[in-house]
């Protein structure tokens, strides 16, 4: 194990998976470490839209998600107070997690970059010309100090790899929701593949969609006192399928659900001496269409250039003009998703949309269209 890197990635997920591939291929040494075994299951709706296939096609990976086998979505299916109104979803496709996140990992080593899971990282001391890393591989293993010019932070919403008291470290908002999520293997005809289906209910909402391996792939946003109440997960997610007239899945009852951390959080600041923060530790909100794979893909298409330019000396204006182009990608199209997510908590607001949508479909076609668009800064990548 060499001691000194150009980069260190840390988090083998979307964003830092396709980090690791492209400063990679430009010829950088990259180790990325990931404290999980992979393939493994995410909390997650496993949807990919039109920005997130531009992002990859601006890394050189166009076919990425052909290639494993994805579903191809044309619609996205919204229940409410046992009212449906379907949509048509621009360029989607559905791919579990496991083959997703892996394909990137296989990516990045036939690049050339170094992987080592089951290994945790923490953020150390500035030295000449870098950053110290602490590796910690997996239980008993002796712990290991190695440096690098730029450390890219991608370790997801409640990482550890830098002290909570940093600037730099993500604190969720006030009424934030718990995301959670299950797999369900069934033969229900209910949840047709090629389709997102959406219940909203009064205390959260739940997505369903069919992978490429056939399982039913739910993910959810509850209020945390939805959960208590209800008794439950399972039972959380069974109130707001049935307020939204949707079929209730056979083995719902019995699927083993994963919670998550506070879904909307942001950091205090994205870049430090030596790091970027990038993907899901730089902030969230709850994405409705497949907007969270994008966003992840476009900050990890992005910060290669940036990695090359910190190989020498290291600047403020690096840090402020990261944090522009995160702006640019990913946080001014989360607005959207944040405004949507706060209408759909209030009632009124709620039945005031959906009756819209119904009366005038191209109304949240519109905004279906809008949170799917490509950007520009993929498109001319």
């Amino acid at each position: 194990m060499q001691k000194s890197w150009d980069v260190i990635v840390i988090g083998a997920g979307v964003a830092g998976g396709l980090a690791a591939f492209d400063c990679a291929r430009r010829g950088l040494r990259v180790l990325l470490v990931e404290k999980r075994s992979f393939p493994r299951w995410k909390v997650c709706g496993c949807c990919f839209n039109a920005n997130a296939l531009a992002a990859l096609t601006a890394a050189g990976l166009p076919n990425l998600i052909r290639d494993q086998g994805a579903v191809p979505l044309d619609q996205l299916r919204l229940g409410w107070s046992g009212k449906s109104l379907n949509l048509a979803l621009p360029g989607g496709w559905a791919l579990s997690r496991e083959r997703f996140d892996q394909a990137l990992v296989n990516a990045a080593e036939a690049a050339g970059a170094i992987v080592r899971f089951q290994t945790s990282a923490v953020l150390e001391e500035m030295t000449t010309g870098g950053r110290m890393v602490r590796l910690r591989p997996s239980p008993g293993a002796p712990i290991e100090r190695i440096k690098a010019r730029v450390v890219l932070v991608a370790a997801g919403l409640q990482h550890q790899v830098i002290p909570p008291s940093h600037a730099a470290s993500s604190r969720s908002m006030p009424e934030s929701r718990l995301g959670a999520g299950c797999l369900i293997h069934d033969d229900d005809c209910s949840y047709e593949p090629g389709a997102i289906h959406m219940a909203i209910g009064q205390r959260g909402y739940v997505g369903l969609v069919r992978r490429e391996d056939g399982a039913l792939n739910m993910a959810a946003a509850f209020d945390s006192a939805a959960v208590k109440s209800s008794g439950g997960v399972a039972r959380a997610a069974e109130a707001v399928l049935t307020q939204a007239g949707f079929a209730l899945p056979r083995r719902l009852e019995s699927s083993r659900w994963q919670l998550t951390a506070a879904l909307t959080r942001r950091a205090g600041q994205f870049a430090g001496h030596r790091f970027f923060l990038l993907g899901d530790a730089t902030g969230y909100v709850e994405p409705f269409t497949g907007e969270g794979m994008a966003w992840a893909l476009a900050a990890g298409v992005a910060v290669a250039p940036f990695v090359e330019e910190a190989q020498g000396e290291w600047t403020t204006d690096l840090e402020r003009r990261w944090r522009s182009r995160l702006v640019e990608l990913t946080i001014s199209r989360q607005r959207l998703c944040s405004v949507l997510s706060t209408l759909l908590r209030q009632p009124l607001a709620t039945k005031a949309l959906f009756s819209l949508g119904c009366q005038w479909p191209a109304v949240p076609q519109r905004m279906i269209s809008s949170l799917n668009r490509v950007s520009p800064l993929m498109a001319s990548s």
